[in-house]
């Protein structure tokens, strides 16, 4: 990515929103990520699951310096008073054994219930535990994982040869998301049963990564967040100070026009 870090003004939010970074693969664009968080402060930093790919790790050791950058920059805003909140996905599932624990300033937890500067509670959690095939057919999921990492390395190939002609960046796993009807059932299915869940919290809104693919938007009286991914997407979510929540996307260094208008907003529920 062609960005020139310094020349960019300091983004500060209250919180940020980041999933399915992947690190431990050469599909993770920890480079874009670094430059990020170079030029983001938040008060609270949530890491919504598969920060590390240990499936990948274990077929192949793979560990670029960025990874390591990228690691190091986190610990240091956790040091400077950056509060990180770790929830661990089904890729880093080893890490659940440490939920509970208190790391300095980094909180590792199942879930976690966030409190927006507006006074709404969204639930936040990875949302693999709402993946049929995670649960029952591990192998499966294994299986498909290696498939999509055939098919993002395909497509940064051809996304290279793209830029070669001056064309954009172009997804061909989310092209296949929106037009394979068995994705969109899996996206619907997988969108439903976490909006469920949060109706069960009695929460306004529900934050998620898991299935790499950004979204916000109202279901059934829930506010909907995916963060995304730092894979193809490169999307964050972030919290403005005035509690907005907002989806950026770095790879097109734009945000995405979904802000959570005040018109918009359910009745705040009530405490469970």
């Amino acid at each position: 990515m062609d960005l020139n870090i310094r020349a960019m003004p300091c983004r500060t939010y209250r919180t940020v929103f980041l999933s399915d970074l992947h690190l431990g693969t050469a599909r993770a664009q920890s480079e874009a990520l670094l430059d990020f968080l170079k030029v983001t402060e938040c008060e609270t930093l949530y890491l919504v699951g598969d920060i590390f790919d240990n499936w990948a790790l274990k077929r192949s050791w793979f560990w670029h310096q960025s990874h390591n950058d990228v690691i190091q920059k986190l610990l240091r805003k956790a040091r400077k008073g950056t509060k990180i909140v770790y929830i661990p996905g089904n890729h880093d599932e080893q890490f659940r054994d440490f939920a509970g624990q208190q790391f300095a300033n980094i909180r590792v937890c199942l879930n976690d219930i966030h409190i927006t500067a507006d006074n709404r509670r969204y639930l936040v959690l990875h949302g693999d535990e709402f993946d049929s095939v995670v649960l029952h057919a591990k192998w499966l999921a294994r299986l498909g994982d290696w498939a999509y990492e055939v098919m993002v390395g395909f497509n940064l190939q051809f996304n290279r040869l793209r830029r070669t002609f001056g064309l954009p960046y172009w997804s061909l796993s989310a092209f296949l998301k929106r037009k394979v009807k068995r994705a969109v059932e899996f996206i619907g299915n997988f969108e439903g049963a976490v909006v469920k869940a949060a109706h069960a919290k009695r929460v306004d809104g529900v934050v998620c990564g898991h299935i790499h693919t950004p979204e916000m938007r109202m279901i059934d009286g829930i506010h909907y967040c995916n963060d995304g991914d730092w894979v193809e997407s490169c999307t964050a979510l972030v919290e403005h100070h005035d509690g907005q929540m907002e989806l950026v996307d770095w790879q097109g260094q734009s945000t995405m026009a979904k802000h959570f208008a005040s018109s918009d907003r359910p009745a705040l529920s009530t405490s469970a």
